[in-house]
């Protein structure tokens, strides 16, 4: 049975699996909010119990909790951020929740259910819609989004990319 679970010290032998797949794939973390960086296993779970607070409005971010896709077997499938809240930056660029699945577990369902699950728990924090982006050429992730009740409100340029904006009522 899948469900979202935060980081715990009992975690850190399966995160370093997740992020060592990451490496070697040699494709970028996503979402980048998992990335722990050359800090020790400890501080990055302080960092990241730091970040659901007001603290880092400081550095111009919002409160946000990283979650994992697990199946009680302390596997993690991939990573959601679930922002609390959106700022100028976010609304344009990057809305309240972004994710990622490791490579080998790809095409199997997990960013769907991720998905679901990131819905329940923005819920929880009495959000009434939430809007997720992904590249346009990012098809899977589109797909993903669509299929959890997304609606395409716009695109915008930045470059030679589009992003897509969609929102979810919840």
């Amino acid at each position: 049975m899948f469900q979202l679970v935060e980081l715990t010290p009992e975690l850190e032998v399966p995160f370093n699996r997740y992020l060592s797949e990451w490496k070697d794939s040699g494709e970028e973390i996503i979402p980048a909010a998992s990335e722990k960086g050359p800090i020790s296993y400890q501080q990055f779970l302080a960092n990241l119990e730091e970040e659901k607070t007001d603290v880092v409005r400081k550095r111009g971010w919002v409160p946000a909790t990283l979650y994992f896709l697990t199946d009680g077997d302390n596997h993690l499938y991939g990573a959601v951020h679930l922002r609390h809240e959106l700022n100028d930056a976010l609304l344009e660029l990057g809305g309240h929740i972004g994710y990622g699945v490791r490579p080998s577990e790809r095409h199997k369902g997990c960013a769907v259910k991720m998905l679901e699950l990131a819905l329940d728990k923005a819920r929880a924090l009495n959000l009434k819609r939430v809007l997720l982006t992904c590249d346009r050429e990012n098809i899977g992730s589109a797909k993903t989004i669509i299929h959890n009740g997304g609606i395409l409100e716009n695109e915008i340029r930045h470059g030679e990319r589009i992003t897509q904006r969609y929102w979810i009522a919840l």
